[in-house]
């Protein structure tokens, strides 16, 4: 009796040991998931407008999954340059029809870490714009985006 009672105890730790699928939340006929690549910016801050793209010698992407995304400038020259350049963040966002929000959880400037953004998008083909304002009052920081990105196959 002591024999079968220690077989189904082996057999029970044993079938607990197996790995769970992890399920993530993926849509994969969700027409943002993919990496694109900045091609223009603009920041309107008060009437004024000012093209904002980056220049010649650098270079942005930005990724999108399900539910994450991550942004990467970086400077063409490998950073053997006066002044290299090398930005990035990450967070998790959501897209419901046109509205798209951020909740930017890292980002190499520190202070807009933690922060909720909300913005407008729209897709033609291949090309992603997005739209919206970026407000930090503790930083001084209130001004309209407008960003245009192709996607990378």
């Amino acid at each position: 009796m002591k024999l079968i009672f220690s077989l189904l105890i082996c057999i029970a730790a044993i079938t607990s040991c197996q790995q769970k699928e992890i399920k993530t939340e993926q849509k994969p006929d969700q027409p943002l998931i993919g990496t694109w690549h900045l091609i223009s910016s603009k920041s309107i801050e008060k009437g004024d407008t000012t093209v904002t793209t980056p220049p010649k010698d650098q270079e942005m992407v930005k990724i999108f999954n399900g539910t994450d995304f991550a942004f990467f400038t970086h400077d063409k020259k490998m950073g053997k340059v006066t002044k290299p350049v090398f930005d990035s963040g990450s967070g998790t966002y959501t897209l419901v029809g046109n509205n798209y929000a951020e909740h930017l959880a890292y980002c190499n400037y520190r202070d807009w870490e933690n922060r909720d953004f909300k913005f407008t998008v729209q897709f033609k083909n291949d090309t992603l714009i997005q739209s919206g304002i970026e407000k930090i009052d503790s930083l001084n920081i209130n001004h309209e985006i407008i960003e245009t990105y192709v996607k990378l196959r």
